[in-house]
């Protein structure tokens, strides 16, 4: 079950696609970060998601959002799958042990062996402040980042979208 609104996100310290290890609490106190959970590099729905999301990095920019993705894909992968398709953000390896990030979340898919399309807007203190979940197979809508974003940007109550 995902983690709920209102609560402390997990910290994580990952590997990004050129290694470098970013580390969630790093942000906190410092800016507000939407993690994007994604479940395959270079898959069809994936890639349109994220392409939607590099098209659109503006909104996360304007509101001083870091945007990070997040698979079970290695940082090799990451890194040729954001030099493919030109993504200006961090994609993050929750590689090994094989989706513990995603597991601490609630977002891991067992039986699939990698996340779900998971998304979670957290405040500059470290909260959840809005979630995202499509059904496995479902591409997000930009519209629904936007929404969550608009919630954040006024310190409103948090709310569930999509």
């Amino acid at each position: 079950m995902a983690l709920e609104i209102g609560s402390l996100a997990p910290d994580f310290e990952l590997p990004n696609q050129f290694g470098e290890h970013v580390r969630l609490s790093d942000f906190r106190g410092v800016r507000p970060v939407a993690l994007v959970f994604f479940p395959l590099a270079f898959s069809s729905t994936c890639t349109n998601e994220l392409c939607a999301l590099q098209d659109n990095i503006a909104m996360f920019q304007d509101q001083r959002v870091e945007l990070v993705g997040i698979s079970v894909d290695s940082k090799a992968t990451l890194r040729s799958f954001a030099e493919s398709n030109g993504y200006d953000f961090e994609l993050l390896a929750d590689f090994w042990p094989h989706g513990a990030v995603s597991k601490e979340y609630g977002v891991f898919l067992e039986q699939k062996g990698f996340a779900n399309r998971a998304t979670f807007v957290i405040d500059v203190q470290g909260r959840i402040k809005a979630s995202i979940i499509s059904e496995p197979g479902v591409a997000r809508d930009v519209t629904e980042y936007k929404a969550a974003l608009d919630r954040l940007a006024a310190c409103s109550t948090p709310v569930a979208v999509g």
